[in-house]
């Protein structure tokens, strides 16, 4: 049986037998019977490579950090999530100079230390989403829902129905504006300066 360890858009912890492309975590989440007990543990929610200098880590250990699995960057972006500044350290510069430069009053600096960047997407995961009339004026790599069930993501000027394995390429007109959207705003306005975020392979409308 699956763990419950696998991160939708939404940010919510589901079982799935699906592995994902990216590894992370948010702290310790299971209680003293190795089941899920927390949304979250710390705000440093983090997203890994899925191998690195051949460490192993347990699951779904008491006590220790909670082994998280994403489908892609756009997807753990959605949830909340930022690069790791040790496995990804140059995806965390990457990350945080152009977050940075989208968010100069929270950065207050070219090069924000990641607890910054954790504060800020800490408050913005506890508050309201915002919403858009048009998905034209979102960036790509921006997740949106119009029922709280299903998330889409926006790009190359369509949508993508998210699913645990993958992609599915929608129709807008199954879709009501306006529409809410998941990814945190300051990751909204990183993506706008054109951060270059990575998409799982089925993102793609050929």
């Amino acid at each position: 049986m699956p763990h419950q360890n696998r991160v939708n858009p939404f940010g919510d912890l589901i079982a799935t037998p699906e592995r994902g492309t990216l590894y992370g975590n948010r702290g310790c989440l299971v209680d003293k019977s190795g089941k899920i007990a927390r949304r979250f543990k710390e705000i440093r929610w983090i997203t890994c490579v899925l191998d690195f200098k051949g460490r192993r880590h347990p699951m779904m250990a008491p006590g220790r950090y909670t082994g998280l699995f994403f489908l892609d960057e756009a997807t753990a972006l959605a949830a909340g999530h930022r690069p790791c500044a040790e496995c990804q350290r140059d995806r965390f510069n990457l990350f945080r100079s152009y977050w940075a430069k989208a968010n100069p009053d929270y950065a207050k600096s070219e090069r924000p230390l990641a607890p910054v960047i954790d504060a800020v997407l800490h408050k913005e995961r506890l508050g309201s989403h915002q919403l858009s009339s048009s998905i034209d004026e979102l960036p790509d790599g921006t997740f949106v829902t119009n029922d709280g069930v299903d998330a889409y993501l926006v790009h190359r000027g369509m949508m993508f129905r998210w699913t645990p394995g993958g992609y599915v390429l929608e129709k807008r007109k199954e879709c009501s504006f306006p529409i809410r959207v998941l990814t945190p705003a300051s990751v909204v306005r990183t993506l706008t300066a054109r951060y270059p975020v990575t998409f799982h392979s089925s993102a793609s409308p050929l």
